[in-house]
């Protein structure tokens, strides 16, 4: 499918950007169309993402919202990643939950969009997310490795985590839709907790990263410190999409996730050891900390790839970032 066309919605974003660069490497000529609201305008992408003169070339920009532009003509498209969202960290999620509940609209729109009118149907690929499993298997009482077949729309369903893992619970129902009634060549990822040296400091892990790297002491980390999550290195996640998206079969879903259960205190801890700071650790449970333990099983995508960013290593890749970058 090198030297094809591709469709990034949300391309502007944490996600966005590294697929946007590894497909533009890859040969694809790619529309991507953000409105901004998270995003970083392309002038203003990071080191890592940086696109070069001759890769602007193969890159369109529509910046606006992707209901809106879908509204106009109609190009084809060989891929198309979805990754439209109104995302957030913890606090976005809980204190501001209809906002998170427009992914309806975005994907619902996007769908319909991608089986009307003549000619081909897209390969695509839908983001889900880790929150769409059911909170119930993610409690201190009871915490399992979440495998795929534990959302199951033909048996019952468990709660997902607030108005964003319903939004993606129902996106993927509409996935499934798409694939057995109009034919839609879609395959789902459920990323867990994804970062990188460019994310967005909302999220837990460059914020840690960060107060390690300044010498606050204590370094603060939110809820009780105790919550564990599943982190995997943003190139890791691009990486095993690009290795299983011509495996797997319509509709199928795949966890992006490590296996590993890291605490917020572990991971403020490791990052002491690889920074060398000697600082205490503490929490604030004053702040929201969501699940208690949200850990993927990997066993799935270990059959296409094996993450190769250690937490020791993604720590010091994105400590150095933030150095080189004055952002400490």
């Amino acid at each position: 499918m090198s030297n094809g066309r591709a469709l990034v919605t949300g391309g502007c974003g944490f996600v966005g950007r590294r697929f946007v660069k590894r497909l533009v490497e890859d040969g694809f000529h790619v529309t991507v169309v953000d409105d901004l609201s998270t995003g970083r305008a392309p002038e203003n992408w990071p080191d890592p993402v940086r696109l070069g003169s001759d890769q602007l070339r193969d890159v369109s920009w529509e910046i606006r919202d992707v209901r809106e532009w879908i509204g106009g003509a109609r190009p084809q498209f060989d891929l198309v990643v979805h990754l439209a969202a109104v995302v957030g960290g913890r606090m976005n999620i809980e204190g501001d939950p209809l906002s998170v509940a427009t992914d309806l609209a975005i994907d619902a729109t996007l769908f319909n969009w991608l089986v009307s009118g003549p000619g081909p149907r897209p390969k695509t690929l839908y983001f889900s997310s880790s929150a769409a499993y059911p909170i119930g298997l993610q409690t201190r009482e009871r915490s399992v490795l979440l495998s795929e077949e534990m959302i199951d729309f033909a048996d019952g369903l468990g709660v997902p985590d607030m108005t964003y893992g319903w939004s993606k619970l129902t996106g993927e129902f509409l996935a499934r839709h798409a694939a057995a009634s109009y034919g839609l060549d879609v395959v789902i990822y459920r990323p867990f907790s994804g970062y990188g040296e460019d994310q967005d400091f909302t999220y837990p892990f460059p914020s840690v990263v960060r107060r390690v790297g300044r010498r606050e002491d204590p370094v603060i980390v939110w809820g009780s410190g105790e919550q564990g999550r599943d982190f995997i290195y943003i190139a890791d996640v691009v990486e095993a999409v690009l290795a299983s998206m011509n495996e797997l079969e319509s509709a199928e879903a795949l966890n992006l996730a490590t296996g590993r259960r890291v605490s917020f205190f572990d991971l403020a801890r490791t990052a002491c050891d690889v920074i060398g700071h000697e600082g205490m650790v503490a929490n604030d449970p004053d702040r929201p900390e969501g699940v208690f333990s949200r850990v993927g099983d990997p066993s799935r995508m270990l059959g296409f790839f094996e993450p190769r960013t250690s937490l020791r290593q993604g720590i010091e890749i994105v400590h150095r970032y933030q150095v080189d970058h004055g952002l400490l």
